[in-house]
């Protein structure tokens, strides 16, 4: 009987997503419960509980489960390259999340842009001016993670990997099942209206301007 594993959290990509994405490529059945919970560890979500377990932090649910399917280097040394380069990637998509919650917004999408350009992307490129993966000559945490950060930059800027060329050539696309990036499927859409006022009145926000 496989295990049980139940993500936590809104009907909505947020720091979930990548959670998602990297139970998807291990190939690990979940289910989803959007009910968000009191007795939460700092009163927080993302949440996943798995192996008996209440895991809460998403670099800590993350660091969990791709040590557990072999999504994390084979030694330290691996484990902080997959670490250092999960970390610039999430800091990318972080600003792409937060863009949707933001005024000013044509501004903020052109310094993500800028961002993208100039500081992040030109870092995985010539991590994979040679190899296929990101570290170690093996599928990890980084490269599911560079898929799914070069998917939101695509959805906002079509043709930003035009420059990048290694990296759009090297993204190891087929590890993630095709149906995962069909309509219908546990992966979420870019949220709209209703998805932004949920999130909004939840965490009793008004409109960010950072």
């Amino acid at each position: 009987m496989s295990e049980k594993v139940i993500l936590h959290y809104f009907n909505a990509r947020g720091k979930m997503e990548s959670i998602r994405w990297l139970l998807t490529v291990a190939e690990v059945e979940v289910s989803e419960d959007s009910k968000l919970y009191g007795s939460l560890m700092f009163q927080q979500v993302p949440m996943v509980e798995i192996d008996g377990m209440k895991l809460v932090q998403t670099k800590a649910i993350l660091h969990y489960i791709a040590e557990k399917y072999s999504l994390y280097g084979k030694d330290i040394k691996e484990r902080v390259m997959i670490n250092m380069y999960s970390e610039g990637l999430m800091d990318l998509m972080e600003m792409i999340m937060i863009h949707a919650f933001v005024s000013g917004t044509k501004a903020k999408l052109d310094d993500i842009l800028t961002k993208a350009k100039e500081r992040y992307l030109p870092v995985y490129e010539k991590a994979l001016s040679g190899p296929v993966y990101l570290v170690g000559g093996k599928l990890s945490l980084a490269d599911v993670q560079l898929l799914e950060c070069t998917l939101m930059l695509e959805e906002k800027f079509p043709a930003i990997l035009a420059d990048f060329p290694n990296t759009k050539v090297s993204l190891p696309r087929a590890t993630v099942p095709l149906k995962f990036l069909q309509p219908g499927s546990k992966r979420k859409p870019q949220p709209d209206e209703k998805i932004k006022k949920t999130v909004m009145e939840v965490f009793n926000l008004t409109n960010l301007n950072l």
